[in-house]
């Protein structure tokens, strides 16, 4: 009997994932698997759309977690050596977006910079841009053409490309400038899931954004109905001990529990 099957063709942007993956491995990152109350500040965040703001949940995320560690900088630290750590003034967050190239759905990475000077609106602006930019094969990273280099990567054997990544992570400031200081990777576009996925990440910092579900929870002593994010977060332990990585996670948590920046006078 003749077997039936086909090939398919792997994305460009697949081969990073790839390599990524394989550095992520070795990242001494500490896994947090978190919960946070989103009923107030998703009726904020529709309030705010009735009233002619253009925001979404997703750019709000992204705005908290960049403020969020703008006053925690250490846990987007980068390990210069066993002896120093270095700190960017600026949270610059790497994010993926879907898009179509060729009929199919590749995630294609992009950077918001300076998430921790933007607003809401200019974070939604920003993402709503990337999604209407038109793309090929050729295109491994929004907001800009790739460089040689860049295209060259794509065909290198993988010793040589993750020799690359260890290369870019060895020099902070390269790393830096390639790819911000933390990552976040979403499923919850894709599909609605109860529970948490571990991600892998290179970054220092990285968030993996779940589904936002309905669920019982204890208010003032009584049982309601809320809508509960999940979310993992992974904080690379070689740059940040447990009382501060707690200490972050108690801020990141008031700001997305009580609907921070989002006031009117702040759109």
């Amino acid at each position: 009997m003749d077997l039936q099957y086909k090939y398919r063709k792997i994305p460009r942007s697949r081969i990073a994932t790839f390599d990524i993956f394989s550095i992520g491995l070795m990242k001494h990152h500490a896994v947090g698997l978190l919960e946070f109350d989103v009923t107030d500040s998703r009726a904020k965040i529709r309030d705010l759309k009735r009233n002619g703001a253009k925001i979404s949940f997703n750019a709000w995320i992204i705005k908290v977690i960049g403020k969020a560690l703008a006053q925690h900088p250490e846990a987007a630290a980068f390990l210069c050596s066993k002896r120093k750590l270095i700190t960017f003034d600026d949270i610059n967050i790497s994010i993926l977006i879907e898009k179509e190239i060729n009929g199919k759905k590749v995630p294609i990475p992009m950077i918001i910079e300076k998430t921790n000077e933007k607003n809401v609106q200019e974070i939604t602006g920003d993402i709503k841009a990337v999604k209407r930019q038109v793309l090929t094969e050729q295109d491994v990273v929004l907001q800009k053409r790739p460089k040689l280099h860049e295209r060259i990567y794509y065909h290198l054997p993988g010793i040589i490309r993750r020799m690359v990544w260890r290369f870019m992570l060895d020099h902070p400031k390269i790393a830096y400038k390639k790819m911000g200081n933390a990552g976040i990777t979403s499923l919850s576009a894709v599909a609605q899931m109860n529970g948490w996925f571990i991600h892998k990440s290179i970054h220092p910092v990285s968030f993996g954004i779940g589904s936002i579900i309905k669920k019982p929870a204890v208010i003032n002593d009584e049982i309601k109905i809320r809508e509960i994010l999940n979310m993992t977060i992974l904080i690379d332990h070689d740059v940040i001990d447990g009382g501060p990585i707690v200490r972050f996670v108690k801020d990141l948590t008031r700001y997305i529990e009580t609907g921070e920046e989002l006031q009117l006078n702040k759109q």
